[in-house]
């Protein structure tokens, strides 16, 4: 009896599966409300409209239509697909159109999917494969390996523009949240209590990334991120081309070319950072020096904030594998690139920021560990130059300009 009672219970549990995997077959090669994408999707509907409408377009996509067509003829030999007997291809516009509406409101793919009238699949190889091409084919151009001329360029720019000499870029990492990925424990887990990748960036005067580096963990600080980086590694070594220094403007005191950072940094011959604040605390050339060097490093700060208003995938969390999210970051900051060369920045930038006073950091950020002396004596060498009268004559030049 009891063998036959198993014996019927195996058999409606065959039928059930085998009825259950009838209904989850599937129907379609291509879902029929897809199918009405050439004449019903959002872009068929409202890409025509949009390109007669400057204004419109760039609130659409996040830049003009020249930016976007010249993006387009750069990466269309990556994005046309071959024409099969089975179906049409999407086009390369409208994969375009997919990303960076992807990237400009950080949309879900389900929702791009349904606007655009596209499988979530088909939305999500959109998505990554244009953004790879997108780093392929500008990286080089636009975040090039610097140069010496490139340096002196810079310097020459944070002088004239942001009033601090002998400057080649400003420091900072900012933290993108993840969705904490599958099995990776608490690395991504960062003192903010998300899960985060962090993106460490040197900008120049005019919000431009000089270098950049991607993937680090959340858990990881900016100066252990900076000093395992491969910009952290070649301004240690040397072998970055930076230029020796030069003479301080209006004077005969020498110093080298340095970047600027907060106290998650350490001080460095070539890497400045803050007095602490209770050394500054009474101090007025301390204070003056700190207050200089923050205007200088907050063009990072608002390089980032450009960043995340441009692409506001970066104001929510990124439900993506680590590997996916690395490549978005590196796109946008490509992209950030190319359209600040095209001036496509239009109310984007905060200038208020620049002028704002110096904020206390916190001091559980400070990088551990002593500086060698020579980093003690060239930041000596600056905040008794912007005490000087040279230094005070300096600042009113920009000022005036």
């Amino acid at each position: 009896m009891k063998f036959e009672l198993a014996a019927i219970a195996i058999a409606i549990d065959d039928e059930v599966l085998e009825k259950r995997s009838e209904t989850t077959k599937r129907r379609w090669g291509v879902h029929p409300t897809w199918r009405k994408r050439e004449a019903e999707g959002e872009f068929a509907l409202l890409y025509k409209e949009l390109i007669d409408d400057e204004s419109k377009f760039y609130g659409y996509f996040r830049m003009s239509k020249e930016c976007f067509t010249f993006l387009l003829e750069k990466v269309k030999p990556d994005l046309t697909k071959k024409i099969t007997r089975f179906q049409k291809p999407i086009s390369p516009i409208e994969r375009l159109a997919v990303c960076i509406r992807f990237l400009a409101t950080g949309d879900s793919f389900k929702t791009i999917s349904y606007s655009f009238r596209l499988g979530h699949s088909t939305v999500t190889e959109i998505v990554h494969s244009t953004c790879r091409s997108i780093v392929k084919r500008f990286k080089k151009d636009v975040i090039p390996e610097p140069t010496e001329e490139m340096w002196r360029k810079i310097a020459e720019d944070f002088e004239k523009l942001r009033g601090f000499p002998n400057c080649i870029g400003a420091l900072d990492g900012k933290h993108f949240v993840i969705e904490a990925p599958a099995n990776s424990g608490s690395i991504y887990f960062n003192y903010k209590h998300t899960f985060s990748i962090v993106l460490l960036a040197l900008v120049d005067a005019c919000y431009k990334f000089i270098a950049v580096d991607v993937g680090a963990y959340g858990r990881n600080s900016d100066g252990g991120i900076f000093a395992q980086c491969n910009l952290g590694k070649r301004l240690e070594n040397g072998t970055l081309h930076v230029p020796i220094g030069k003479n301080l403007p209006g004077s005969s005191t020498f110093a080298p070319y340095v970047i600027v950072g907060d106290e998650a940094f350490p001080l460095k011959t070539y890497l400045m950072r803050p007095y602490p604040g209770h050394q500054a605390t009474g101090d007025a050339n301390k204070t003056n020096f700190n207050h200089r060097l923050s205007l200088a490093r907050r063009l990072v700060e608002n390089a980032f904030g450009i960043l995340t208003q441009r692409f506001r995938i970066f104001q929510r969390r990124m439900k993506l594998a680590p590997e996916n999210v690395d490549c978005i970051i590196l796109s946008t900051c490509v992209l950030h690139n190319f359209l600040c060369e095209q001036k496509d920045y239009t109310g984007l930038i905060n200038h208020s920021a620049q002028n704002a006073q110096p904020h206390l950091l916190n001091p559980l950020s400070v990088q551990p560990g002593r500086p060698a002396n020579d980093a003690f004596a060239v930041r000596e060498t600056f905040k008794e130059y912007l005490a000087s009268t040279a230094g005070r004559n300096f600042i009113g030049q920009q000022y005036q300009e």
